[in-house]
């Protein structure tokens, strides 16, 4: 297999050189990371043929998944990622034992406060649907005070996301925070569920090294080994590494795409370890992945990205990292004129 292949493969399998439908697509790529829903849109966009922004988030959910990272996946797909502690957590409103939050030296919920602000925050959602700021002043209205709020409505997590990781209630598909019961579910045994995501990410993410699984996955070294040996398992050789793969029947005739707009935390940059990246010059590591943990959203020319790009109010900002040349150029602007309907403007930075 040559460099070139491989990356027809992974362009294929992510579905950037033939596109699938919706559920088949957020299934296949385990979940579109989704810290801004704005990035998982558009990653759906760029890869679905049933795209229809008045419908995307139809039969979707979001929770904390692969990477203890939110995700947008398939409602289908809640006992495969939401497995609660391998099912003995699964809506269990007692909180005595240890956890990431309460061992942390400003938690200032006991079990039982957790237990009784938990229990206020489920019955509300019987109701409806419930904004961040909405429980919050049901919860204070129950006697709620400051230290617990911090800890109860974490910027990054507490006390809701332990709700959600138990399976009690998701967050609603949508920009702003608002939070719904979850439906019933019966979650996968964790072994059974791991190696299910392994299966689809060798399958339809890869071909890909142990390295770039270990970074997608979370996992180690040993756990990606073993699952390796547990599954169809195919592998190439190319530049010396070792790429593995689960055929999947798709065929892989077409070249690279002249230019794709990829979104911001694309799995395309996730789904293989950063520094290992067939698609990101290292000069350009920290233009795309930045200090603050931020995944840019990369312009990926001939299948290696030059650039990033940014959309506001009908104006596309274009920051180029190289020189490109004209032709070029002009082959960015007729994809970014394809891609959106609504520019007023384009602004080409190299």
């Amino acid at each position: 297999m040559t460099l070139e292949e491989l990356k027809i493969r992974q362009l294929t399998n992510q579905y950037l050189i033939k596109k699938g439908e919706k559920e088949q697509v957020v299934r296949d790529l385990c979940g579109i990371q989704s810290q801004f829903l704005v990035n998982a849109i558009h990653s759906l966009k760029i890869r679905c043929e049933d795209f229809d922004e008045a419908t995307v988030k139809d039969g979707l959910v979001k929770n904390w998944t692969i990477r203890s990272t939110v995700h947008v996946f398939s409602e289908s797909d809640l006992p495969l990622f939401i497995r609660c502690n391998n099912g003995n957590d699964y809506r269990k409103n007692e909180w005595s034992g240890y956890s990431f939050w309460n061992q942390r030296d400003k938690w200032a919920l006991s079990p039982e406060r957790q237990s009784y602000l938990s229990k206020v925050i489920l019955e509300s959602l019987e109701h409806g649907e419930k904004t961040r700021d909405e429980l919050k002043q049901i919860c204070r209205e129950h006697g709620m005070y400051h230290a617990e709020e911090s800890c109860m409505f974490e910027s990054w997590g507490g006390g809701i996301a332990e709700l959600c990781k138990r399976g009690f209630m998701n967050y609603v598909v949508q920009e702003k925070k608002l939070y719904c019961l979850s439906p019933d579910f019966t979650p996968i045994p964790d072994e059974e569920a791991k190696l299910e995501i392994a299966r689809r990410y060798f399958t339809n993410i890869a071909p890909a090294t142990v390295h770039d699984a270990m970074y997608f996955l979370g996992a180690k070294q040993s756990e990606v080994k073993k699952w390796i040996s547990q599954l169809p398992v195919e592998s190439a050789s190319v530049d010396g590494k070792t790429y593995y793969y689960i055929e999947n029947g798709k065929t892989y005739n077409d070249g690279i795409p002249k230019c794709i707009f990829l979104a911001g935390f694309d799995q395309l940059m996730l789904g293989y370890q950063k520094k290992e990246s067939l698609y990101l010059p290292q000069a350009h590591l920290r233009k795309i992945f930045n200090l603050a943990g931020i995944v840019m959203p990369p312009i990926l020319l001939d299948g290696r990205v030059v650039g990033k790009w940014k959309k506001k109010n009908g104006k596309l900002t274009i920051d180029l990292f190289e020189s490109v040349g004209e032709r070029k150029k002009k082959a960015i602007v007729r994809e970014a004129e394809s891609l959106w309907n609504d520019l007023k403007r384009i602004e080409i930075e190299d």
